[in-house]
């Protein structure tokens, strides 16, 4: 069996999450995340900073116990300078902190989730996805101790958004390797973009404890959960290279997926390779 293939823990764990009652789990955890009482909420953010190593110099709050409630802990910005972004206008960079999955091309309309499987950009986004095929596409992981805020890889130009309701299971690698079509299964938010010459799309994928979802121009879209599809929801604004689009409320995962010819992913890149919000990652075509 290939390294890279699902074990038999793997596959268990996978059927053992299908069993719970994961909308109840993320609740709880999204209640407990958002309670203000001081001594239990600072005991949550001290010994997560312990646990995970968290570096808070980069934070542009510092001081563990100012924080409201561990939510704003966890989705805490960072401070001015931080992320200086390249010089390179043509630069596309990496819009979170995490560990690469997979990158690559979008071939024949099918994205790689892990080795020796694949699954459709259509049921990604939850409509007919012609613009992509054969276009690109990256997956970014994001663990419980990342920075867990959204930026614009590239200038962009909003079109507008789609909530589609799934399930939630965990997205990390392991998941992924067991779960056919994980990514196309977990409820999700799809913020379609104009950049450059073509189109980008980001899929900011809810997991297991991860129920909630904001955007800067429409703020927290889930919860509430719903059981059907929304319609894609028209907006305008523009964004900058590496201004916040949106944030998790706990960990899980971006996918970009991007038009023909439309950018290139640097050829040093591979899976399971470290990223940092603001970090190059590729390049418009055409631009060095």
């Amino acid at each position: 069996m290939s390294a890279h293939a699902a074990s038999w823990r793997e596959r268990l764990l996978v059927l053992l999450q299908a069993c719970l009652p994961t909308r109840a789990l993320s609740r709880a955890v999204h209640a407990i995340a958002h309670w203000r009482v001081s001594p239990i909420k600072n005991a949550l953010i001290r010994i997560f900073i312990r646990r995970f190593n968290v570096d808070m110099r980069e934070a542009e709050e510092q001081a563990p116990d100012a924080f409201t409630h561990f939510n704003a802990f966890f989705t805490r910005a960072l401070r001015p300078g931080a992320r200086p972004l390249p010089e390179d206008e043509g630069a596309v960079v990496s819009p979170v902190d995490g560990s690469l999955s997979q990158l690559g091309r979008i071939s024949d309309g099918m994205l790689i989730q892990a080795k020796g499987m694949r699954y459709s950009a259509e049921a990604l986004l939850g409509e007919p996805a012609e613009a992509f095929r054969d276009g690109t596409f990256c997956t970014i992981y994001l663990a419980p101790y990342d920075y867990h805020r959204i930026h614009a890889p590239a200038d962009l130009d909003l079109r507008g958004h789609r909530h589609i309701p799934g399930r939630l299971f965990s997205v990390n690698p392991a998941t992924a390797r067991a779960r056919p079509a994980l990514f196309a299964r977990n409820e999700r938010v799809v913020a379609q973009f104009d950049c450059a010459a073509g189109r980008l799309a980001v899929v900011m994928v809810g997991a297991l404890l991860v129920g909630s979802v904001d955007t800067v121009w429409a703020g927290r879209i889930c919860p509430p959960h719903h059981r059907r599809p929304g319609p894609f929801v028209p907006a305008n604004g523009q964004y900058a290279r590496g201004a916040e689009i949106g944030r998790f409320n706990m960990g899980s995962t971006v996918i970009l997926l991007a038009t023909p010819g439309l950018l290139d992913w640097h050829p040093e890149l591979v899976p399971g390779q470290s990223l940092r919000m603001g970090q190059p990652i590729g390049s418009l075509s055409g631009e060095p």
